[in-house]
């Protein structure tokens, strides 16, 4: 069964595929805090952790450029497959080192599963703008993020809940087959060869052709507004997951508290968010629903800001955090899909991971703000801060065109 042939089921193979992203993220970057903070570890230590673990993605764009020129020889379907097994070999050595006492010779395996995912990533987005029409991505992106969401709380919020029962070794073979899976469905799936689309009455490289397309996109100023755009205006979101740990925990929740609410109402939400605002992303134009989306995201950080400052209950504070994940889903959806009408499929790789960087960028500078905030500061001053940054993102908006055309994917070849 060929997984890229209809609308459906391209949802699901894309879905799968960002599934694969999502475990590992899960267990790295919301199941380890947690379990740190609640052995006494300072939560700037976690959060410098949690930065460097997250800087392989924000330099993504250094090597995706190999992907475009190599597309000829090593499809991107070989790059995602390739990407998955490696990454579920440098995951292996969890079954084997000590968390704590061998965490050391355990970071070099997960630099490596890092830079493999980072490289997936970039291969997974190319494709996804190579095969798909912008009517579809708002949608797609919503799909793309549900998958990626469930895994991340499965492995996430559920590995702190499934190690008190099970132990260490079944969450870790569960992680694998999770990043595994989605690779069984590209094998069947038959994806378009790469011809390109520059003509010339010269033989042309595809190096040189890169190189032509790579000056042509950023001679725009409209592509350097997106990166400053995606370099800052997720601040907020990013600064409050960067330590939603750790903040629930000195609230005083318990781990295994911490662990339910990343496993079902924080991923809920955030689902629902990404499908709603996928799919009203596709029916306006995404400049506008991207503006919207960001203005709701500031005011839910500012609202969970606002409760922790006055000393609200537990439950004020479950409410603000709800909210802040579903306009995360709202926000993401959208502004991936702009993102994605402003790629030259030509440069699937390398411009939308130029976009993807600067937003793990932006991930990586928050969660170290967020934490030198929060130990000075309090929480709640940290907080506002960070929406006050998301918030002067939006006067980016304006230098992007309110509707992009849309470019219509190229047909696999007939047989």
């Amino acid at each position: 069964m060929d997984f890229l042939t209809t609308p459906a089921r391209r949802r699901l193979l894309f879905a799968s595929l960002y599934a694969s992203e999502g475990a590992p993220i899960g267990f790295l970057w919301w199941a380890l805090p947690t379990i740190l903070r609640s052995r006494g570890i300072p939560v700037e230590d976690i959060t410098v952790l949690t930065s460097i673990l997250v800087l392989p993605w924000a330099g993504k764009f250094l090597w995706a450029p190999l992907v475009d020129v190599l597309r000829t020889r090593w499809s991107l379907k070989n790059w995602i497959l390739s990407a998955q097994l490696l990454m579920g070999l440098t995951l292996l050595p969890l079954l084997i080192l000590d968390l704590e006492t061998q965490f050391n010779h355990l970071a070099s395996f997960l630099v490596l599963h890092a830079l493999a995912a980072a490289t997936q990533d970039v291969s997974i987005d190319a494709l996804c703008i190579r095969v798909t029409s912008a009517g579809e991505r708002g949608a797609l992106n919503g799909w793309m993020q549900t998958g990626m969401l469930t895994s991340r709380s499965l492995l996430g919020g559920g590995t702190l809940v499934l190690l008190e029962a099970f132990g260490w070794t079944p969450v870790v073979v569960l992680l694998l087959a999770v990043v595994w899976f989605s690779s069984a469905l590209l094998v069947v799936s038959r994806v378009p060869l790469h011809t390109p689309t520059t003509v010339s009455s010269q033989q042309r490289t595809p190096f040189r052709d890169f190189l032509s397309h790579l000056r042509l996109v950023f001679s725009r100023r409209v592509t350097w507004f997106a990166l400053l755009f995606a370099a800052s205006s997720g601040a907020a979101f990013e600064a409050v997951g960067a330590v939603a740990g750790p903040f629930l925990i000195d609230r005083g929740f318990s781990s295994s508290q911490v662990g339910m609410f990343f496993l079902i109402p924080a991923v809920v939400s955030t689902i629902g968010g990404a499908l709603l605002g996928g799919m009203l992303a596709d029916r306006m134009p995404k400049v506008q629903s991207v503006r919207i989306f960001l203005f709701s995201m500031v005011a839910c950080v500012v609202f969970l800001a606002g409760a922790d400052g006055i000393g609200s209950g537990g439950e004020i504070l479950l409410v603000g955090m709800t909210l802040i994940y579903f306009s995360i889903g709202l926000f993401v959806s959208s502004t991936y899909a702009l993102f994605m009408d402003l790629t030259d499929p030509e440069l699937g790789a390398t411009q939308f991971s130029a976009y993807m960087g600067a937003t793990n960028f932006c991930e990586s500078w928050s969660a170290f703000a967020i934490g030198t905030l929060a130990g000075s500061m309090g929480y709640s001053a940290g907080f506002f801060v960070m929406a006050g940054v998301s918030l002067l993102a939006a006067s980016i908006l304006p230098a992007f065109p309110s509707n992009v055309s849309d470019r219509l994917p190229e047909q696999p070849p007939q047989k």
